[in-house]
């Protein structure tokens, strides 16, 4: 596949938040500023890539010659728990600042259901190597888009008088859904 159709699939068309559900526990709650917003982002890029690289090498060279493919679930979580536990550390001795403002959020990636569903779909798939980190990398910077616009309507509506029922998480749900359905609009498309 072209690497300009993967991009384009993977961030627009197939977005893993807003096309395919994946990945809404960060994203509501890592999008009520732009800068946290960009720092999970990056952790998320590079957890993908990192685990789309280490989950692909597993199963072509662990899981699948043993005949062990039943125990696919187990060990990408395991690989995927562990590439959290160095961004973390990574995070911590570098930007203390960004690690605090992610708090809790930074461990959830273990949990984060777009992560695993990224390295369950490479594998799906059939990709190459190369061609999954092209995934990996498109699904992260579309992960990344949909919580930098999220936090950017949300930082405008900060300002905005809103009647208390629709303050806070109510209203990003709402977003979250709007946004939704304008990328539901690239499906179209191709």
């Amino acid at each position: 596949m072209d690497v300009l159709a993967i991009f384009v699939s993977a961030i627009f068309v197939n977005n893993i938040v807003l096309a395919q559900y994946l990945g809404n526990c960060p994203y509501v709650g890592c999008s009520r500023e732009r800068g946290v917003a960009l720092g999970m982002g990056g952790a998320v890029i590079f957890v993908t890539m990192a685990a789309t690289l280490c989950t692909w090498l597993m199963q072509k060279h662990v899981l699948d010659p043993f005949d062990l493919s039943y125990l696919q679930t187990i060990v990408f979580i395991v690989v995927i728990a562990a590439l959290v536990q160095f961004v973390e550390m990574f995070l911590k001795k570098v930007m203390p600042p960004l690690y605090a403002a992610l708090g809790i959020f930074l461990p959830l990636i273990t949990t984060n259901c777009a992560v695993m569903g990224v390295a369950i779909l490479v594998q799906r798939e059939g990709y190459g190597l190369g061609e999954g980190m092209l995934w990996g990398l498109a699904y992260g910077l579309g992960f990344t888009l949909a919580l930098l616009l999220m936090a950017g309507i949300r930082e405008r509506l900060d300002t905005c008088r809103l009647p208390k029922a629709m303050a806070g998480t109510p209203l990003a749900l709402v977003m979250a859904g709007l946004m939704s359905l304008a990328f539901m609009g690239f499906k179209g498309m191709g």
